[in-house]
């Protein structure tokens, strides 16, 4: 079996990131095909996916993309999710609603979207997606 070389990689993710991506939440590992977890519903509670542009990503290095900015969730107006089910895993879409997922991974901490008022935002770096 076959494998992409390092320059290859990195070209693809820097073309994937050229565009604006939008980045959303699950409750739980989406999977490859984003059957798993459930994404806060659009338009409740505040919940919308951030809108990032190209310029919020850094040039791909070693394998791996992250965010170059800080990248953050409207406040929220009401509850996205309980303490008894946390957000769990970041989704990059390729579409403000619904779409096609390009990327997943799995939140360093699981964030509780609770109560009127929370902000939720992804320090630089925290959003890493690699290809390998």
């Amino acid at each position: 079996m076959g494998s992409f070389g390092n320059y290859f990689e990195l070209q693809c993710l820097n073309l994937l990131f050229a565009d604006t991506v939008y980045i959303g939440l699950k409750t739980a590992d989406p999977a490859d095909d984003n059957s798993g977890g459930d994404e806060p519903v659009i338009d409740t509670g505040g919940y919308a996916r951030i809108v990032s542009p190209a310029t919020d990503w850094e040039d791909a290095l070693a394998g791996a993309i992250q965010n170059g900015e800080i990248l953050e969730f409207p406040e929220s107006t009401a509850a996205w999710s309980t303490g008894a089910t946390p957000l769990t895993h970041f989704i990059i879409m390729n579409a403000a609603v619904a779409g096609e997922m390009l990327a997943h991974g799995e939140l360093s901490i699981p964030r509780t979207v609770d109560a009127i008022g929370v902000l939720l935002r992804f320090p630089v770096g925290e959003l890493d997606v690699t290809l390998d």
